[in-house]
């Protein structure tokens, strides 16, 4: 005879969970400057810095502890990740997978501004993942780069929850890859300076996006 608790199902085992924070603003932020790998390396404006506060707050009274805090390595998320590891009384681990696009010649200019200088480039970049800004650094680049970052995260981290510090397109580009969609719902996709989001990784291989965008601590 076969009791209940002989007969129940193991235990799911725990997932790596990564909390995705976008660095805080820059002096670009505002003026919706192509801000990439490359150019100025801008640091975090005086917003920035009270949103990196806000958000290392709320980080610090999450119920689910951060046991690791990796950045990018670009001054922005640098500043960002080190107001909540102090918080967390962490290190900051970087790690290049997590910097930003390269957008070449691009980067510090607005959109106007390419469409009026490049038009042609701009609507190619736009139609395809495949190509890159001139001189820079196409998306199915940036989500092959992101996905081994990713990959090498969840071996060495098994069951831990993660927070990582990054920017616009590798955030869109882990939750896109989280939910199998198309390379096209990077421009469906909204992200505000300092939010937070949450990705669950399971050991069968699937992912849960949990939250995306999420700004309740900047309020």
């Amino acid at each position: 005879m076969t009791t209940a608790a002989e007969g129940a199902a193991p235990a799911m085992a725990a997932p790596t969970t990564f909390v995705l924070l976008r660095h805080g603003e820059t002096a670009l932020t505002g003026e919706k400057r192509f801000s990439g790998s490359g150019g100025s390396d801008p640091s975090l404006s005086a917003a920035g810095r009270e949103q990196a506060a806000r958000a290392a707050a709320a980080l610090a009274d999450r119920p689910d502890p951060v046991h690791a805090v990796v950045s990018s390595p670009l001054a922005r998320c640098r500043e960002t990740a080190q107001a909540a590891a102090d918080r967390l009384g962490m290190p900051v681990h970087l790690d290049e997978g997590l910097r930003e696009t390269d957008f070449g010649v691009w980067d510090g200019l607005t959109f106007a501004e390419v469409r009026d200088r490049q038009p042609a480039a701009l609507d190619a970049w736009l139609g395809s993942p495949d190509v890159p800004p001139p001189g820079g650094e196409s998306f199915t680049e940036v989500a092959a780069r992101v996905a081994r970052a990713r990959d090498a995260l969840i071996a060495a981290h098994p069951g831990r929850t993660l927070l990582l510090v990054s920017h616009v397109t590798p955030v869109k580009t882990l939750a896109r890859l989280a939910l199998g969609a198309p390379s096209e719902a990077l421009f469906r996709m909204h992200l505000d300076p300092a939010s937070l989001s949450e990705i669950a990784y399971y050991a069968d291989g699937n992912a849960s996006l949990r939250l995306l965008n999420g700004t309740g601590h900047l309020r």
